[in-house]
């Protein structure tokens, strides 16, 4: 159950990890806005509830975008932190997500496989059928969910993660995201969220070895609510 501590919502905690709830607008690492990232509200959480003199380490082990919702994972120790980029790189780590678009996707499920290739201007990528200078492959799996009246909820396991990787290849098959302006959405959402949402993540515990399973509750919205 989560816990919340000035407005941080706590999905899991132990000596090595912190799971929490992430909300649309926060930054999970700084950075030019100079605005208070995750990572330091984090950090701050620890250094109060345990009452820790000194700095507090806290590794960001993986980023979700600012618009973004849910699951961020944070290691409290360089060992934890070490092993968990290591569950990463060898794909050990399964994450789910969750997506609500505006237009149906033609196939109920499918994989969707293409180049994206970032543009560090813009902050935005583009989806290529194959391989471009500077591209990089990228593959994710859908299924819908739910239809509801104007929107479709679509379930995404990402098999790479890239940048707005899902963002960007939802687009490209003519369903773009709820309030993404940037991927092709008519209009924005009133807060500046977008309807992604890291829904769930499974993975073996770095330190302890226990199989772990995480769902974090999607914000409170007649949408998302209409989604449950």
């Amino acid at each position: 159950m989560a816990s919340t501590i000035n407005n941080l919502a706590v999905l899991f905690e132990d000596n090595h990890l912190i799971i929490i709830n992430k909300q649309s607008g926060d930054i999970v690492q700084g950075d030019k806005t100079g605005d208070t990232p995750l990572s330091e509200i984090v950090k701050e959480y620890i250094k109060v509830k345990y009452n820790k003199p000194g700095n507090v380490f806290l590794g960001v082990v993986h980023r979700l975008d600012r618009p973004t919702t849910g699951i961020v994972v944070f290691a409290k120790t360089s060992k934890s932190l070490e092993r968990f980029n290591k569950m990463l790189r060898d794909k050990t780590v399964n994450k789910t997500y969750w997506a609500v678009v505006k237009n149906k996707p033609v196939k109920n499920t499918d994989t969707l496989r293409g180049f994206l290739k970032k543009n560090p201007k813009n902050n935005k990528s583009t989806s290529y059928s194959s391989e471009i200078e500077g591209s990089k492959k990228a593959i994710l799996h859908y299924k819908l969910l739910k239809s509801l009246d104007n929107y479709h909820l679509l379930e995404v396991d990402l098999e790479t993660g890239r940048h707005h990787q899902i963002r960007c290849q939802l687009t490209a098959i003519g369903s773009p995201i709820k309030g993404d302006l940037k991927y092709g959405f008519d209009r924005s959402n009133k807060d500046a969220s977008i309807h992604l949402h890291a829904r769930k993540i499974e993975f073996i515990h770095p330190v302890t070895k226990e199989p772990i399973s995480i769902i974090a509750s999607t914000p409170k919205d007649p949408i998302w609510d209409a989604c449950n």
